[in-house]
């Protein structure tokens, strides 16, 4: 596999993670700029998985998504086969990018630089002027088109979501994932055909790791964010739980509504700034929603290591990809989905919840900016630590939410991977 110029045996030599395990957090993991570097080579374009669209973005053949894996940019398309295929958004002739569109449908890819053309499983085909003009110039005779084309990703899909690894040790997809994580997937997605309703980009100012640890924190989501515990939403005190998998990477947080948590003496005790009896929807039909599961949790957060979210909130289903820009800049993709089996009512349902998620949702506005908060916080703060004991110390499954144990789990996942 070619690398990305990073020394991966003596990159981070020098670092060393604090004695206390998963407990604590050095602050030098979200501020230093070898670390970034490292994290290509050894989790994006490691034995890892990594979302880069829906299938059903790619409905027919020539369809084709640009995307990343985490620096990394991949065109990922469907051929006339039916078959999706993922590939590095990257001329093999002078690195341009081979796809500049976001979306697109194609015959064939051409580079604008120079015009070498690929097919739609990324193998190079033509050269412009191979053979020179009039007999003069042109390429080698010894230059052989099947040696030189962009890298190509291993494809999987499951419950039309793509996924794909540059690692030819990775294991297969659903082994990665681990039977439960594919369960609490196939519950949301299964069974269905998704549509994609809108989508938003959002840029915060922070390391991407703080995004992905906030998602993971069942902790802060009824503290920091008053709409949750204002409306009922989601307390602490209701019934649910955190799922971690065994590598730690993966998570699922999951809670349902319980209305006599909602009148509970906890919160008040506390004198949270999420608490509040003033507030009040002047459309309190926002939150009229419908059963749409079973088994009545009506909130799971899924999170696939290192970079994939999956979220049910009421009714508001949607896919989150976590992309690194630079050591405190991350990318935020949003795609919010309906179903083809939907009624009209469902649908608009499904609308009007979705001002409760995004960059400027009800519920989750403040996960935008506390990233940043620390980001801030810890400028000058390289040789201290976060404390992560909410919970206890390990990195398991557990009945309350009142922990840190999924966020341990994505420190036990990312040391193992970053050989720290």
């Amino acid at each position: 596999m070619a690398g990305t110029g990073v020394s991966d045996s003596s990159t981070l030599a020098h670092r060393s993670w604090p004695r206390e395990g998963l407990t604590r957090v050095p602050y030098w993991v979200f501020e230093a700029a070898d670390v970034h570097a490292a994290e290509q080579q050894r989790l994006f374009e490691g034995p890892a998985w990594s979302y880069l669209c829906l299938e059903a973005e790619l409905p027919n053949a020539g369809d084709f998504r640009t995307t990343f894996v985490g620096k990394l940019p991949v065109v990922v398309v469907r051929d006339r086969g039916g078959e999706v295929n993922a590939f590095e958004n990257r001329c093999a002739h002078r690195g341009a990018l081979i796809a500049l569109e976001n979306r697109g449908n194609v015959k064939a890819f051409s580079c604008v630089y120079h015009a070498w053309t690929y097919d739609l499983k990324g193998t190079l085909k033509g050269v412009a002027f191979k053979n020179g003009v009039k007999g003069e110039g042109g390429m080698p005779a010894s230059f052989c088109m099947a040696d030189h084309g962009p890298r190509r990703l291993r494809v999987a899909t499951l419950a039309g979501l793509v996924f794909a690894t540059l690692a030819p040790e990775a294991p297969p997809l659903r082994e990665y994932l681990g039977d439960e994580i594919v369960a609490r997937i196939e519950r949301v997605l299964g069974g269905r055909t998704p549509v994609v309703l809108g989508r938003f980009t959002q840029s915060l100012p922070n390391n991407w790791k703080l995004y992905v640890e906030n998602v993971k924190d069942s902790y802060h989501a009824s503290i920091l964010h008053l709409f949750f515990t204002t409306f009922g939403l989601n307390r602490l005190s209701m019934r649910g739980g955190i799922i971690v998998d065994p590598s730690g990477g993966h998570h699922v947080s999951f809670s349902a509504i319980d209305r006599a948590a909602e009148k509970d003496e906890e919160y008040s005790s506390q004198k949270l700034r999420s608490e509040h009896d003033s507030y009040q929807l002047a459309d309190p039909t926002l939150l009229e929603g419908f059963e749409e599961f079973p088994d009545g949790v009506t909130l799971q957060i899924l999170s696939v290591f290192p970079g994939f979210v999956l979220q049910q909130i009421q009714n508001v289903i949607a896919v989150r990809q976590i992309l690194p820009r630079e050591v405190d800049r991350t990318d935020l993709h949003w795609t919010y989905l309906g179903f083809a089996e939907d009624t009209p009512v469902q649908r608009a349902i499904r609308h009007k919840q979705s001002n409760l998620v995004g960059p400027a949702g009800y519920i989750s506005l403040e996960d935008g900016c506390v990233g940043g908060f620390v980001q801030r916080g810890i400028a000058t703060a390289e040789g201290e630590c976060a404390v992560l004991e909410m919970g206890g110390s390990g990195a398991e499954s557990q009945e309350s939410r009142a922990t840190e144990a999924s966020v341990r789990g994505f420190w036990k996942a990312y040391r193992a991977a970053m050989g720290l």
